[in-house]
């Protein structure tokens, strides 16, 4: 599990304390933000102990740190800038198996805002943003080997798995779009995955549809026809 899904995860884990919940619910539904000692009032929550909880939903991600000073004045004698808290702009989402809608998201969005505008059909445009963004995955992992490929597959939540003949990849980041969009989705998904293997040509792989139960529609085999050879992900 790369960093930041272990942020991720312990963001929301982090919630999972009643106390700490009950305050974060309660942050996030005021129209600004708060202190410490709002706070505690209206939840019936000590001092000290609210404290110790908004402090670690900052520390998780969950909510950010503003400071003013509430009275208005300004100058000598305005008095310390109050610590306020409020919900953090970053969004937190865990899911098991990892899906990534967000990633599948902003290609169709993008996609289809550059269709309106020049005219051609969004399936053609899809297809170019999506092996783009597949090449950008790829373009940073500093080595061009078949395990730096399945790492990259790894991260992106695709679960790479060796069977001795190619590459299976036992989940599908797009799950629920492939079920209902197949053959849009799971040609946009070929096509990030093209541009993951263009960017790192040493690792001898090509991408192909090849549909099976349970498993990603896109499986790697490599080019020279040879078994894996035991490959891992990492």
């Amino acid at each position: 599990m790369d960093d930041a899904r272990t942020a991720q995860v312990e963001a929301v884990a982090a919630l999972a304390e009643p106390t700490r919940r009950r305050l974060y619910e309660h942050v996030v539904r005021q129209a600004g933000p708060v202190s410490r000692d709002d706070v505690a009032s209206a939840m019936g929550v000590p001092r000290p102990t609210t404290a110790f909880h908004l402090d670690r939903l900052v520390a998780d991600g969950l909510l950010d740190v503003h400071y003013e000073r509430r009275s208005g004045r300004t100058g000598p004698g305005a008095g310390r800038p109050a610590k306020l808290y409020r919900r953090a702009e970053c969004s937190v989402s865990v899911s098991l198996p990892e899906r990534r809608y967000d990633l599948a998201g902003e290609l169709l969005a993008a996609a289809l805002a550059e269709a309106e505008q020049s005219g051609e059909r969004p399936a053609a445009v899809l297809d170019r943003r999506a092996f783009r963004r597949g090449s950008e995955l790829a373009a940073d992992v500093g080595e061009e080997s078949r395990d730096a490929a399945l790492r990259v597959l790894e991260e992106h939540g695709f679960e790479p798995r060796d069977d001795g003949n190619g590459i299976a990849l036992a989940n599908c980041p797009f799950h629920v779009l492939a079920r209902e969009h197949t053959e849009l989705v799971c040609g946009m998904n070929l096509r990030l995955l093209e541009g993951v293997l263009d960017e790192l040509p040493a690792a001898g792989l090509v991408a192909r549809l090849r549909p099976q139960p349970g498993m990603c529609c896109v499986r790697l085999e490599s080019t020279d026809g040879e078994p894996s050879r035991g490959l891992t992900a990492e």
